[in-house]
């Protein structure tokens, strides 16, 4: 057995025994020992987002797949969520087909770059048919096409040190993922959805899609991605706008 899965083992069975024998505080002193504890712990789920978090990023850190669908399959309907922003500096960008717009990545990175999207659809171009679910009760299939994250992050050289990825948008919401969902293969930057451009209504000229969480996370209008070691200084110190509203900053599905 590797030491990857004993380690694994040890410490779902000491999350699940805390759990079971003592509450979830001891969960929690486990989870933390391992790095384990959410940004938004202190939320209104507390502990218990602590123990659903850290349980799956055991089980299913980097190769646990989303389910991926047939072209039969795909929805006739892909349902909209949040208009596209009402500014001046997006509906230029929007009018010139988004030819001035570009993608920052900084933080801590080896080489701090800026894209275009013509450079962005110049990368490996990937597409995965999967379920959307939103955190509302609708869903959908649908393709999307673009470049995994993955790609732009060993573009730009990750450092040891960032442990989230932390992406913004023109229409000033904000988000972050952990380096495990930031690598994964199904976390993509998209630009195209059932084989057209994607639409400002989807997120133009640049969406996040992040197959294994809540339909949230998927973030739309992107303009920035950073990489940083923690998340106490970003924003709320939560990890997204999303726990202001109710919402957990982990939606794994």
């Amino acid at each position: 057995m590797s030491n990857l899965v004993t380690r694994r083992k040890l410490i779902t069975t000491g999350l699940a025994g805390a759990a079971g024998l003592a509450g979830l505080a001891v969960a929690e002193r486990v989870a933390d020992r391992y790095g384990l504890i959410p940004p938004d712990c202190g939320g209104i789920w507390g502990m218990g987002e602590t123990l659903n978090y850290a349980t799956q990023r055991v089980l299913m850190s980097y190769h646990s797949m989303a389910r991926e669908f047939a072209r039969s399959e795909i929805s006739k309907v892909v349902p909209v969520s949040g208009r596209p922003p009402k500014t001046e500096l997006y509906e230029r960008l929007s009018n010139d087909s988004f030819k001035d717009w570009r993608l920052k990545v900084d933080g801590l990175v080896a080489h701090p770059a800026s894209f275009s999207l013509d450079e962005i659809k110049s990368m490996p171009m990937r597409s995965q048919i999967t379920h959307q679910a939103c955190e509302e009760g609708w869903s959908f299939i649908a393709e999307w096409h673009g470049v995994p994250l993955s790609h732009v992050l060993n573009t730009v050289g990750v450092s040891n040190r960032a442990r989230y990825v932390v992406v913004y948008a023109l229409d000033d919401t904000w988000d972050s993922l952990d380096l495990p969902d930031a690598y994964h293969a199904q976390t993509f930057l998209t630009y195209g959805l059932n084989g057209d451009e994607i639409s400002n209504d989807h997120g133009a000229p640049l969406r996040l899609r992040v197959a294994r969480q809540l339909g949230y996370k998927s973030v739309k209008f992107l303009s920035r991605v950073s990489l940083v070691d923690s998340l106490k200084n970003v924003g709320n110190g939560k990890g997204s706008i999303s726990p202001d509203f109710g919402y957990s900053w982990y939606a794994g599905i």
